[in-house]
């Protein structure tokens, strides 16, 4: 019989994927489109412009000397290609009050409890903890004896060797590639976020 701690891994690793190919690791990314969509959405429910999206998305008013999202970048967002900047996005969903897997079609875990972006006070800010990321890639890589290569081959997308061994030196980390880790983690991408000072 499971303990309540191999049950919990468990669910995880069907909610939240398991060790997978390329093939299979290429459908989990986030739809920009479908993010786009739901700002728009909502900003049109609430009869907003997308200048006032902005107020709400950096908290302007209650946050002061900070580098603030632009009504184009979020606006923008369904005309970027390779991805966004990680931490913008991040405001973005706590606006939306929705999970990042919310937006990855058929993700099992969208509804998780665990799944749900933790909420911060007003003087501080959700961002990717990419140093944590990296210490549980590289521990997971080591436990199953793959080089950073194989790591790489097995996430897809962007990554390779060399862009997952920099993530020890890197603070920032883009969307939708994080959902890949977050998959080949087996976690919400929620657990790979920390709380910090603006």
């Amino acid at each position: 019989m499971r303990n309540q701690s191999d049950l919990l891994h468990f669910e995880y690793a069907e909610r939240f994927g398991s060790h997978v190919g390329p093939a299979e690791n290429s459908r989990c990314g986030l739809r920009r489109h479908r993010s786009a969509q739901a700002l728009d959405a909502r900003r049109i429910e609430r009869a907003m412009n997308w200048t006032g999206v902005a107020r709400e998305v950096n908290r302007a008013g209650q946050r002061y000397n900070v580098h603030p999202i632009s009504p184009g970048t979020i606006s923008g967002l369904k005309n970027k290609r390779w991805g966004v900047e990680g931490d913008g996005v991040l405001q973005m969903l706590l606006w939306l009050d929705r999970t990042p897997e919310s937006f990855v079609p058929g993700h099992p875990g969208a509804t998780h409890p665990d799944a749900r972006l933790p909420q911060v006070s007003t003087d501080k800010i959700l961002r990717f903890d990419v140093s944590a990321i990296y210490d549980k890639l590289d521990g997971q890589r080591a436990a199953r004896g793959l080089t950073w290569a194989q790591t790489a081959a097995e996430i897809g997308g962007l990554y390779n060797a060399e862009t997952l061994k920099n993530m020890s030196k890197s603070r920032r980390t883009g969307f939708p590639h994080v959902m890949r880790l977050a998959r080949w983690l087996r976690c919400p991408a929620a657990t790979l976020t920390r709380v910090a000072r603006w």
